[in-house]
Parts: C-alpha cells; sequence; structure tokens
C-alpha cells in the first residue's frame, strides 16, 4: 500500500495536469506547480520525485517537468475517487457544508479502503460528481466527461446554470455561498466586460458581479431560453 505522501503527490501531479490540459492527467508538470499546489519547498519537491520515478509512479525530464506512468496515474484516480466520494458522503448523509468538506474528506482518503469506497458509491447511487461539481472517477479507472465553460467566457444576455467550481477554498465556497452561487443556480449574464475585469449576473432577482479571475473558478451549462 502507498504511503500517504506517495498518495498525496501523485494525487496533486494528476490535479494539476488535468486542469491543465484534461481530464487524463498525464500531460507534464513542473516542480513548480507542484511546490506552490503543496506548499512546500522545490527541493522538497525534486527529492520525492526521485523517489515516485524509482517507484515507477512518474518520469522525469530534466528542465520540462514531471508526468505520471500509468501505474501513477491509476493510483491518483484511486485516490481522488476516495476523497470525492467521501465529501459527497459528508454532504449527502451529515449535511455538512461544502466549504467544510474538503479538509475532512483529505484527513479521511487514505484510511479507507477500496471496499469501503465501492460500498459508499453503491449507497450514494453511483454519483457522477461530488459536492463542487468535480466528475468522480469510476472503479474502473475511467472519469465522466466534464462539461460546461468558465462563467467569465459567457457573454452578456445567456442564460447559465452552475455546474462546478473548481477552487474549493472554505472562504472563496463561502463567498459563492452568499452570492448564491451554488451547485444548480440558474442565473443571466448581465455584463461581461473584460476590461473591467468583472462579470455582472442575476441570480434569484439579485444582481451579483465576480472578477474575471473568480468567475473563471465557476464552471457552467448554457442554458437556451426555450428549455426554462
Amino acid at each position: 500500500m502507498a504511503s500517504l505522501t506517495v498518495e498525496n503527490y501523485v494525487k496533486t501531479i494528476h490535479q494539476i495536469a488535468a486542469r491543465e490540459a484534461g481530464t487524463d492527467g498525464l500531460s507534464v508538470v513542473s516542480t513548480g506547480q507542484i511546490a506552490k499546489e503543496m506548499g512546500v519547498s522545490p527541493g522538497t519537491v525534486s527529492g520525492m520525485i526521485k523517489t515516485l520515478t524509482e517507484a515507477g509512479l512518474t518520469t522525469h525530464t530534466p528542465y520540462e517537468g514531471v508526468r505520471l506512468t500509468e501505474p501513477g496515474a491509476r493510483l491518483a484516480l484511486k485516490v481522488i475517487r476516495r476523497h470525492r466520494l467521501l465529501e459527497t458522503f459528508l454532504v449527502r448523509t451529515l449535511n455538512m457544508p461544502w466549504d467544510e468538506v474538503h479538509e475532512e474528506a483529505e484527513h479521511m482518503e487514505h484510511a479507507v479502503s477500496d471496499r469501503l469506497i465501492d460500498r459508499l458509491d453503491d449507497y450514494l447511487n453511483l454519483p457522477v460528481v461530488d459536492p463542487h461539481g468535480d466528475p468522480i472517477p469510476r472503479a474502473d479507472g475511467t472519469v465522466p466527461a466534464v462539461l460546461g465553460q468558465p462563467l467569465k467566457n459567457m457573454p452578456a444576455s445567456n442564460l447559465f446554470r452552475v455546474v462546478r467550481v473548481t477552487d474549493q477554498d472554505p472562504k472563496f465556497l463561502r463567498y459563492l455561498t452568499d452570492c448564491g452561487v451554488v451547485l444548480g443556480a440558474v442565473g443571466e449574464v448581465l455584463e461581461n466586460r473584460p476590461e473591467s475585469g468583472a462579470v455582472s449576473f442575476q441570480l434569484d432577482g439579485r444582481r451579483q458581479m465576480l472578477g474575471h479571475e473568480a468567475a473563471g473558478r465557476v464552471i457552467v451549462d448554457l442554458i437556451p431560453a426555450n428549455d426554462l
């Protein structure tokens, strides 16, 4: 069984790669990106990458970066599956708010067996996404397709539905909750002006505004007007 540190590293590498280049998590990631994501020094990352490469979980190219091997990606997806199913369980069964479950799942994901996770998956009726809209890897290692586009790219006068939030920072999630920006919320873009760096929209009869950086972390689906 992989150590907690190994699991955290392969999960982080996969998540960075998936965020940058799609859902397969197999693109090259720089040591600087890993260090920033994990809050450790580049030297610490370099030492761990050597360990992961010797274990056959990553390959490393000097001055380019690190890439997960197939075994590394499989391990990463197992950890991500545990994490997202645990988050879903905490929200659905214990009614925990979405801004609290990420940290709790971080502690629990290394302590549960794959057998227990499969039972949780069945109990929850095989959910496709977690409480933040992130896709939950299936038991066979495949990942559901991620749909939608960042709110910052949505033109004015378009109707949208919130389907995912890519930043699990508790303060950010609480701010979104205060604005009514939760999964499934339906709204309309009123103005989108890149020059001013903000998107204004209406939700539940209230006008709200997000900066472009924040709006880039909110993923939405376009709703044709005749669907409402």
